[in-house]
């Protein structure tokens, strides 16, 4: 199956992304609010000569959290080391990243969600007081030493705060929320994506890719490199209006940022289903996909966008989702 144009996810031709980023703060568009105080708190530390306090950044995958981090360590002038989660499967893992930061560095961990619990209680202290507890030997003959470590800044990125435990919570100084963009933000980080890649975009065809991409930069960057192969190939060089809507027809992205999986999702839930409620394990089968794809990938942007609702039932469309299919209440109980 080919990757899915409209997933929030992370695919491996989104490698383009790195040379897209923005470097600083300034450059970054969007999320004002975090921007405007994390320019404070780094300031701040700045003048304190001190480390910045850990940050903790969650939100729906594609919003810049990666960015962020890294611009976080270069409005610093620190060096960034990366590390995820899912990486760090034994203590000595996170030990062997912890005993190479420099003074002032920043760890990201990517992911940080799942960090497995006993990898987790080594963050512990070394947040709170820059020390590595790590134990060595084995059996009767183990010792647990201390490492003395040098101030850092641990910057941690989630999707899912919900699974983040108390203690690891608690000694996150810097807490940031990650909104969804604004249609205006989108038009304009894609302006910025065309000027990076030498692209000429009109106003008027931004606009139309930041409308579709479901609120979120990650899938804008990849629509705009998409449409940007048909205006090179069967256009004229330049991304227009026309090109682009018929672009994205050929794409099958609808005005609403809907693909084939969510018009899918939503004629079973509506035609096999009479509306529901009914159960998400029901209509992943009934439709051929992961319960984990519906929940993680699917449901969410449906569910922002008002086309189903969530019950103590099970999954139901919403009038919204009649009127888009073009499906009156009445047609879908015969």
């Amino acid at each position: 199956m080919d990757e899915r144009i409209l997933t929030n996810e992370e695919l491996e031709s989104d490698t383009f992304e790195i040379s897209l980023r923005p470097l600083s703060l300034d450059e970054y568009i969007g999320q004002e609010e975090i921007k405007s105080n994390l320019r404070v708190f780094i300031e701040a530390a700045k003048m304190r000569d001190e480390a910045l306090d850990h940050v903790l950044l969650y939100g729906p995958p594609g919003l810049g959290k990666t960015t962020l981090a890294h611009i976080i360590s270069n409005e610093l002038g620190a060096n960034i080391k990366v590390a995820s989660g899912p990486s760090l499967e034994k203590s000595g893992d996170l030990a062997a990243v912890l005993s190479t930061l420099e003074p002032g560095d920043v760890l990201f961990i990517d992911e940080i969600h799942r960090v497995p619990k006993f990898v987790e209680e080594i963050l512990y202290p070394a947040m709170e007081d820059f020390e590595l507890d790590i134990i060595i030997g084995t059996d009767g003959k183990s010792r647990s030493i201390k490492i003395d470590l040098p101030p850092f800044t641990l910057v941690g990125a989630t999707t899912r705060a919900g699974d983040l435990s108390s203690p690891l919570r608690d000694r996150f100084g810097i807490i940031a929320k990650l909104n969804y963009y604004k249609d205006t933000e989108l038009q304009q980080i894609v302006k910025r994506t065309s000027r990076v890649l030498s692209m000429n975009i009109t106003d008027d065809a931004a606009l139309e890719i930041a409308r579709r991409c479901r609120k979120t930069p990650r899938i804008a960057n990849r629509l705009f490199k998409r449409v940007r192969d048909f205006a090179l190939v069967e256009g004229t060089g330049t991304i227009n209006q026309e090109v682009t809507m018929a672009s994205l027809k050929k794409l099958k992205v609808d005005e609403y940022g809907l693909d084939e999986i969510d018009i899918e999702y939503l004629d079973a839930l509506i035609n096999k289903f009479n509306g529901g409620p009914v159960g998400v394990e029901t209509v992943a089968t009934a439709i051929g996909e992961e319960v984990t794809t519906i929940e993680d990938v699917v449901e969410p942007f449906l569910l922002q966008e008002g086309f189903i609702k969530r019950t103590q039932r099970g999954r139901m469309a919403t009038e919204k989702a009649y009127d888009h299919l073009k499906i009156s209440r009445q047609e879908s109980l015969f």
